[in-house]
């Protein structure tokens, strides 16, 4: 007879946040930083295009591919990660998952006139201190509005 296997230790903990990855669509529209914006599905919320890691795909890729499924948008994505900014993702299941998403910047060039999500999000231009406004996560907040100071310089 075998032994019973040892009971695994809980940890008291939450678990570790899950790594969700986003671009952040910006252009310069008569000399100023505008930031589009996509509407989350269920809840309908101003939010920027994220999603899950893709298997043997680079993180600036997803935020871009994201960026297309979402709100149709094609651009010049950068390699390196602006910043980072925690939410609480809610699951089909009802259950939420603490989230810690990488933003990538995305210089849009065009928005399709079709994509795979168009019937279910709303897409709209903001000027960056009022997206920064609309959106609900602090740290997304503070990144918009330090972003759009930067580009506004190299247009």
């Amino acid at each position: 007879m075998k032994p019973p296997k040892p009971k695994k230790k809980r940890d008291s903990a939450s678990p570790a946040p899950r790594t969700q990855y986003a671009a952040l669509p910006w252009r310069i529209n008569e000399g100023r930083v505008e930031i589009m914006l996509v509407t989350s599905r269920d809840t309908k919320r101003w939010v920027v295009p994220k999603g899950w890691p893709m298997k043997g795909r680079k993180p600036h890729i997803v935020a871009a591919i994201e960026a297309v499924e979402e709100g149709g948008l094609i651009g010049k994505i950068e390699t390196a990660k602006l910043g980072e900014f925690s939410y609480e993702k809610r699951l089909a299941s009802g259950a939420t998952v603490d989230c810690r998403v990488e933003v990538y910047p995305l210089r849009v060039q065009k928005q399709r006139k079709k994509w795979r999500e168009k019937k279910q999000r709303a897409t709209r231009w903001f000027e960056g201190a009022v997206a920064a406004d609309l959106v609900e996560e602090p740290e997304l907040c503070d990144l918009i509005l330090d972003f759009c100071v930067a580009p506004a310089q190299k247009a």
